[in-house]
C-alpha cells in the first residue's frame, strides 16, 4: 500500500512540474506582454529609465532560462509574483476569487451527479419503454449543447422573462443556482452515460441472477450490490469531470458576471498578464491532480482486487524473468571466418 501511495504522489508531483513548465514555455512564446505594451503605449508616457526599471523589476530583461529558473524557485517558495496590470500579489488575487469558484464548482458537481444518477436509474429501471428511450437520449442531447448556450438561455428565461433569479451575482443562494445547474449539465451527460452502461453490465452478472433466484428484491440488490459495483468507472470519471468544471467555470462566470477564477482568467488573458495566467494554470492543475490522487487512493478501498492484481502482476513478471535463460555472449568472428562462404 505504501508503494502504491508513493507512486501516485510521485506522479502527481511530476504532473504539476510538467504543467508549470509547459505553461511557462507557451506563454513565453506569445508575442509581447503587458509591461512591453505599457512601455510602448505613448499615452503611458514612460521614460526610458522607467522602462528599464520595469523590465528589471519583472525580470523581462533576462534570458529565458534564467526567467524559468527564477520563476520555478519563487513558486517553490510560495511566491507567485505580482500582476503586471495592477501590481497586486497573484496569490492575493487568486485567494480573493477562489471561494466563489469553489462554491460554484462544488454545487455544480452535486447537481451533475444527482441529475446523472436520476437519468441512469431511469434508463435501467423505468417500467415503461418510452420513458427508458427518452432518458437514453438525454446524455447525447446535453453533451452536444455548448455551455454558453445553456447559460444564455437560462439567463434569458429565468432572469429577464420570469424574474426568478438575479441577472448578476448579488451573493445570494438564488444567484448561485442557475450557474451551478449550467455547470452540472456539462458533467451530467458523460457521468449518466457511463453509469447507465455500468449498471446494465452489473445487472447481467451471474451473482445478480443468483440473488434474484434467492428472492431478493430489485431495490435491495441495487443498494447492496449493483450500486457499489457500478460506481468504480464513475469514480474515475468524477476526477476528470472536476477538470471540466474548472474549465467550464471560465465561460459560466463570464455569462453570469460572477467574480471568480474564471473572470480573473479572462481578464488576465485579455491583458497578457502572464504571472496571473501562470498562477491560475498551476492552481487548476493542483486541484485537478489532488482530486485524481484522492480518487486513485480510494480505489483499493472500493475494490481491493486492484492491489491484489498489482502484486500478482509483479509476481508473474518476476517469475517470467527468472524462467528466461540469460542470453549467450556474442562471439566476435575472426576475419578468416568472415571470408568463408
Amino acid at each position: 500500500m505504501r508503494r502504491y501511495v508513493a507512486k501516485r504522489v510521485g506522479q502527481a508531483v511530476l504532473v504539476l512540474w510538467a504543467a508549470w513548465t509547459l505553461a511557462f514555455i507557451l506563454l513565453s512564446a506569445l508575442p509581447g506582454d503587458s509591461v512591453s505594451n505599457r512601455i510602448s503605449d505613448p499615452e503611458a508616457n514612460i521614460s526610458p529609465e522607467g522602462a528599464k526599471l520595469l523590465l528589471e523589476y519583472y525580470g523581462l530583461d533576462r534570458p529565458l532560462w534564467e526567467q524559468y529558473l527564477h520563476s520555478l524557485w519563487s513558486v517553490l517558495h510560495g511566491d507567485f509574483g505580482y500582476s503586471l496590470t495592477n501590481a497586486t500579489a497573484v496569490e492575493s488575487l487568486i485567494g480573493q476569487a477562489l471561494p466563489a469558484t469553489v462554491k460554484l464548482t462544488t454545487l455544480g458537481l452535486v447537481f451533475g451527479v444527482a441529475f446523472a444518477s436520476l437519468v441512469a436509474v431511469t434508463i435501467n429501471y423505468a417500467p415503461w419503454a418510452w420513458l427508458r428511450n427518452l432518458a437514453g437520449s438525454i446524455p447525447a442531447l446535453f453533451a452536444s449543447v455548448p455551455t454558453f448556450v445553456v447559460g444564455i438561455m437560462a439567463l434569458q428565461y429565468l432572469s429577464f422573462r420570469f424574474h426568478l433569479i438575479p441577472s448578476v451575482d448579488d451573493g445570494s443562494l438564488r444567484a448561485l443556482i442557475a450557474p451551478a445547474a449550467t455547470l452540472g449539465i456539462l458533467v451530467a451527460a458523460p457521468i449518466a452515460q457511463v453509469l447507465a452502461t455500468s449498471i446494465r453490465k452489473t445487472r447481467n452478472q451471474p451473482f445478480v441472477h443468483v440473488l434474484h433466484a434467492k428472492g431478493a428484491g430489485e431495490g435491495f440488490i441495487f443498494r447492496k450490490d449493483v450500486l457499489r459495483n457500478s460506481s468504480l468507472p464513475v469514480l474515475t470519471l468524477l476526477g476528470l469531470a472536476f477538470g471540466e468544471l474548472i474549465a467550464g467555470s471560465v465561460v459560466t462566470e463570464s455569462v453570469y458576471a460572477r467574480n471568480g477564477i474564471g473572470m480573473i482568467t479572462v481578464n488576465a488573458v485579455n491583458t497578457q498578464d502572464l504571472p496571473v495566467v501562470q498562477g491560475v494554470v498551476l492552481l487548476s492543475t493542483l486541484i485537478y491532480v489532488a482530486i485524481n490522487l484522492a480518487v486513485d487512493l480510494a480505489y483499493p478501498f472500493i475494490d481491493p482486487r486492484i492491489l491484489i492484481d498489482t502484486k500478482t502482476a509483479k509476481r508473474k513478471a518476476k517469475a517470467v524473468r527468472a524462467d528466461v535463460p540469460a542470453p549467450e555472449p556474442v562471439r566476435r568472428r575472426l576475419p578468416a571466418e568472415v571470408a568463408m562462404p
